[in-house]
């Protein structure tokens, strides 16, 4: 039986300095991007598309590496973030795991809005079996929100200092 589990984290970010240059802020996506993830474990693979390598996690007796295939898009005023493929590094043979995430930043009246929405379905590792289905469920739930908090977390510190080191470089960016 497959587990599954999810988690969201919603973002509103005040921005009150050089606020009207948010919208060609965020038109710089790989800027944007190395801002939002670590970008020393981050991968640009071409126009748009990005492999990111999520930091070890232990899970009950698990070590387990994600290895996450990000696409950008953008709009006017707004980034998008979407995982499309991803590896699991120290689970051994899994039968299936699926990871999705969609989030997406964009400029409002008072800086930024956004939100992530991450899950997680996998087949329950051998290892694994004895504890209960409820709990493994928890326990992921739990990882899941820990990670879209660091993430929250990251935006809110380096993605507004990284943009204003942005607004305070020479003209064209």
């Amino acid at each position: 039986m497959p587990l599954a589990f999810s988690a969201s984290q919603a973002l509103q970010l005040s921005v009150t300095q050089h606020a009207e240059q948010l919208p060609a802020y965020l038109n710089d996506e790989e800027r944007v991007i190395g801002a939002l993830l670590d970008p020393n474990q981050l991968e640009r693979l071409g126009e748009g598309r990005y492999r990111y390598t999520v930091t070890r996690l232990q899970v009950f007796q698990l070590q387990i590496q994600p290895v996450v295939d990000l696409v950008a898009r953008r709009s006017p005023n707004r980034i998008e973030l979407e995982a499309v493929d991803c590896e699991l590094e120290g689970l051994g043979v899994v039968d299936d795991f699926q990871l999705s995430l969609d989030s997406w930043l964009e400029v409002n009246p008072e800086g930024l809005h956004g939100e992530a929405a991450l899950a997680v379905r996998v087949s329950q590792p051998s290892l694994l079996r004895l504890i209960p289905t409820r709990v493994l469920e928890a326990t992921g739930r739990s990882l899941l929100s820990g990670i879209l908090l660091g993430m929250k977390t990251r935006v809110q510190q380096q993605l507004l200092n990284d943009f204003e080191a942005w607004c305070l470089a020479p003209a064209g960016h």
